[in-house]
């Protein structure tokens, strides 16, 4: 246990100068932005230059660019990330209303992917260079070379337009949308929690496709490392002596290869993560599903720096946090790693 902790410590270190270096970057690239977000916020109304600036010294825009800097710096470590400009509310605070919809969005596309990746990846290896391996080794490199857009709005156009099985966007749908009362934000669950069948059907219809769009388009590096790592465990001298023994093929891959294959996949997991959260911002959009994607482009186009700022960092310390735990996870299911 001793070792874990200080492996713990060693990564927890590792984080903080990696999160500091993030949160300056995200600064500058805001602050070179095109645009000012305060004629942004009036529009094509007539503001006088007064009320302008007065608005501009509000939000701290007149100040130096290092005192800037250092306000923004503080604001995020004591968890304050200001106001938004377009609509005066607490940027965290709007983080946190949409947040459980983004994590059930990304949730159920690591599902997607996990089981389309891994299962399709442990296929192709212990059928490598057979037809079967070749097909699915195609269609891991389409899933990174289509569009997560495209892909979205060809689903909605077969399945919601065409064929009508599934509704082309939100989350509830109809009456629902007015009567579900949501209590963690986490529909699936809240519905669960309620023992509502109808509500529970409803947004898994509503989730269907733009899980399985964001699951398909990152399938592909999921896929090629469950293959990669499966090829390389059946290669070893102990799944070569199972075989020997006579024991079925079933048993030496499920039972000896499978379990061994695991261990550098959990790492792909984290690197998973961070593909979901940049393909949300797609999915989001073209589903117009209410998370933090929707939010931070809904931001981006109204020049609202402080939320843009805000939305980036809170992803970037979200997927930050994600891979500090897979690492642990990855040196409790291999202990050579924290030694």
């Amino acid at each position: 246990m001793s070792g874990l902790l200080r492996y713990a410590f060693q990564r927890l270190l590792l984080t903080i100068p990696m999160i500091f270096i993030l949160l300056t970057v995200i600064f500058l690239i805001i602050r070179v932005m095109p645009g000012d977000p305060i004629s942004m916020v009036y529009g094509a109304r007539p503001v006088s230059e007064e009320l302008k600036a007065e608005k501009r010294a509000e939000y701290g825009f007149d100040k130096p660019i290092l005192v800037q800097y250092g306000v923004y710096i503080s604001g995020v470590f004591r968890g304050d990330f200001g106001n938004s400009i377009r609509t005066s509310t607490p940027v965290l605070q709007e983080l946190f209303l949409r947040f459980p919809a983004t994590i059930e969005l990304a949730l159920f596309g690591l599902l997607v992917a996990a089981i389309l990746g891994f299962t399709t990846g442990v296929l192709a290896a212990t059928r490598a260079d057979r037809p079967v391996d070749h097909g699915i080794r195609v269609f891991h490199i389409a899933s990174f070379a289509i569009p997560v857009f495209w892909l979205g709005l060809m689903f909605q156009v077969i399945f919601a337009v065409k064929l009508k099985w599934l509704p082309v966007a939100g989350r509830l749908g109809g009456e629902m949308a007015f009567t579900f009362r949501p209590v963690t934000g986490l529909y699936v669950l809240d519905a669960i929690l309620r023992l509502d069948g109808h509500a529970l059907l409803d947004v898994l219809q509503h989730l269907a496709l733009p899980a399985l769009t964001l699951g398909i388009a990152t399938t592909g590096l999921l896929g090629r490392m469950s293959r990669a790592s499966m090829l390389e465990t059946l290669d070893q001298d102990y799944v070569t002596t199972a075989r020997a023994k006579g024991l079925g093929e079933r048993v030496v891959v499920l039972r000896h290869a499978l379990r061994n294959a695991l261990i550098p996949i959990v790492t792909v997991f984290g690197l998973e993560f961070a593909v979901l959260m940049g393909g949300a911002v797609l999915t989001e959009t073209v589903f117009s599903w209410p998370g933090i994607a929707s939010y931070l482009i809904r931001s981006i186009n109204a020049r609202d720096y402080i939320a843009v700022q805000g939305s980036v960092v809170f992803i970037a310390l979200f997927i930050s946090v994600i891979n500090l735990i897979v690492d642990l996870l990855y040196s409790l299911i291999d202990p050579r790693v924290r030694y």
